[in-house]
């Protein structure tokens, strides 16, 4: 989606698009850049599963795609990635859902081999983002005490979100998708959204195993402006899913057809974890 920003409106909310080549702004202290880039090759590809003790990886690894949010003056950063989701896939290591038509499906094919289907070939992560501080060279620095997330009980001004401000920047970077062999849907992206008051931001797992499962993990970010000098993170993170089954006898549809898009069928889907924290940025470099 290309957004027509309005000069007048990155100048009234002090903000201005990157002019290096890099898609992007600064305001309020923040740099906030996204990267669309091409799936991992095929070398590439097989660094990645030495590095991660794994055979098996999605179909589609945008392994160079990324949205950074970097608050400068301390260098902290929030950022989104592939690689980082997966190690959180394999950490977690969820059984393998099962699906009925094993007999058509109980194999799934890669060059000159078989593999069983004995791992969770969804890639369901429990990944909500990765923090690092930098310093001005921008190297990564050993110490992360200064990012520290905290449970809360605020929550996200979900109404002042939905009020008619200019967006100043949007995107939408997809880190890792599968089709699942035609029997469904494993996606994972990351949307931001910059206004002149707050960014927010929801990276999103959306799965879809046909006739069988659909899961959903959202984790929803907003950073107001009004403080600039220690500017305050919350990040709120449901879970929800069901089975086609669980779903039939509720009444609703089991034809995978009316499951496309997951916005409008989240609110069907039963809550099986929410937590709100915040962090709150500060640095001393």
């Amino acid at each position: 989606m290309e957004l027509e920003v309005d000069e007048k409106d990155l100048k009234a909310a002090g903000a201005e698009l990157l002019a290096d080549g890099r898609r992007g702004l600064r305001i309020h202290g923040w740099e906030i850049v996204s990267s669309n880039r091409s799936i991992l090759n095929s070398s590439t590809l097989v660094q990645w599963e030495k590095n991660l003790d794994t055979n098996h990886l999605p179909e589609m690894v945008f392994g160079d795609s990324t949205l950074v949010l970097k608050y400068v003056s301390t260098g902290a950063k929030i950022h989104f990635n592939a690689f980082d989701a997966l190690i959180g896939w394999k950490k977690e290591a969820l059984p393998p859902v099962e699906v009925p038509a094993a007999a058509k499906w109980k194999f799934r094919s890669k060059p000159f081999e078989q593999v069983i289907l004995d791992y969770d070939y969804t890639f369901t992560t429990p990944y909500c983002g990765s923090e690092t501080i930098e310093n001005v060279n921008g190297e990564e620095l050993e110490t992360k005490s200064s990012l520290v997330w905290e449970d809360c009980k605020e929550q996200i001004d979900v109404v002042a979100l939905a009020s008619k401000e200019p967006i100043l920047f949007y995107d939408e970077v997809v880190l890792y998708e599968d089709e699942l062999a035609d029997n469904g849907v494993s996606l994972l992206t990351v949307k931001v959204r910059v206004m002149p008051s707050s960014w927010f931001l929801l990276l999103r797992f959306w799965l879809r195993v046909d006739g069988v499962l659909m899961r959903l993990r959202d984790t929803r970010m907003h950073c107001s402006f009004a403080n600039s000098t220690e500017p305050v993170i919350l990040r709120e993170s449901c879970w929800r899913e069901a089975t086609f089954q669980a779903l039939s006898a509720k009444g609703y549809p089991i034809d995978s057809a009316a499951y496309s898009d997951p916005s409008s069928i989240s609110q069907r889907l039963p809550v099986i974890m929410h937590k709100t924290q915040r962090l709150k940025v500060r640095g001393n470099l």
